[in-house]
């Protein structure tokens, strides 16, 4: 299910300066403290935060993320596991946060509420300049996911105007695909078993994701993580796990 349900901005046929004017309205109609100049933002808080410097993502990452979740104004490292992913941007819409996700149409969010899918800012085709349109989306939201098509790893130069608008606001970054020097935290995410499923029957209610986490300031840790229905809900209708095997 591509990012369609959500609050989609498009990049064919305008301009850079258009579509970044077309990404601040749409984060002032949801909700976004955004300034004109891409100066401070009040970012969003309530809820949702965790820590003074984090963003929370519920129960399931409270023990395993530094400081019970993401950091804000900070780059987290992330797999491209895009379960995971949709797991967290869940959790930040469901407790009253916003969300930006650029450069990803393939991305899934059925399992996502349709009550807060407008919390959602999905850019699938950032154009020219993804880094930049990322950039303006730190500027007013509390999480931004960018991933990029391709391994790229950015220099210091090159990522120094996104980082220098990521530390005004309070979003926390998370890139995809793409590294850039001394990151915050790095979270890594591999299948292990998908529940709701037996031989040829059932559907896939729930996977398992074996998570690590390692910051600079914590030694690693390493959980697994549910995604969709709980594992003793499937267990409860007689329907085993599939493992995954490699």
């Amino acid at each position: 299910m591509p990012a369609g349900p959500a609050v989609s901005v498009g990049s064919v046929g305008i301009t850079r300066a258009e579509q970044i004017a077309e990404l601040r309205s749409k984060m002032a109609q949801i909700g976004g403290a955004v300034s004109g100049g891409g100066g401070d933002s009040a970012g969003f808080s309530g809820e949702i935060v965790a820590g003074e410097d984090v963003l929370g993502l519920g129960e399931q990452f409270r023990f395993l993320l530094p400081g019970g979740g993401l950091p804000r104004c900070a780059v987290t490292h992330m797999s491209d596991t895009p379960a995971l992913v949709a797991e967290m941007l869940l959790h930040v819409v469901q407790a009253g946060g916003y969300a930006g996700v650029v450069g990803w149409p393939e991305l899934s969010y059925a399992g996502i509420d349709k009550r807060h899918l407008n919390r959602i800012i999905a850019v699938p085709d950032p154009g020219v300049d993804p880094l930049g349109i990322t950039a303006v989306l730190t500027e007013g939201l509390d999480l931004v996911v960018y991933r990029s098509p391709v391994e790229l790893t950015l220099s210091p130069v090159r990522c120094r105007p996104l980082l220098g608008k990521l530390r005004k606001g309070r979003a926390a970054l998370m890139m995809v695909g793409a590294t850039v020097p001394s990151p915050a935290l790095t979270v890594t995410g591999d299948v292990e078993a998908f529940h709701g499923i037996g031989r040829g029957t059932g559907r896939i209610t729930g996977v398992d994701i074996r998570v690590r986490a390692q910051s600079k300031s914590a030694h690693p840790a390493s959980a697994t993580v549910t995604v969709g229905r709980a594992a003793e809900t499937t267990a409860s209708v007689g329907a085993p796990a599939l493992k995954v095997v490699r």
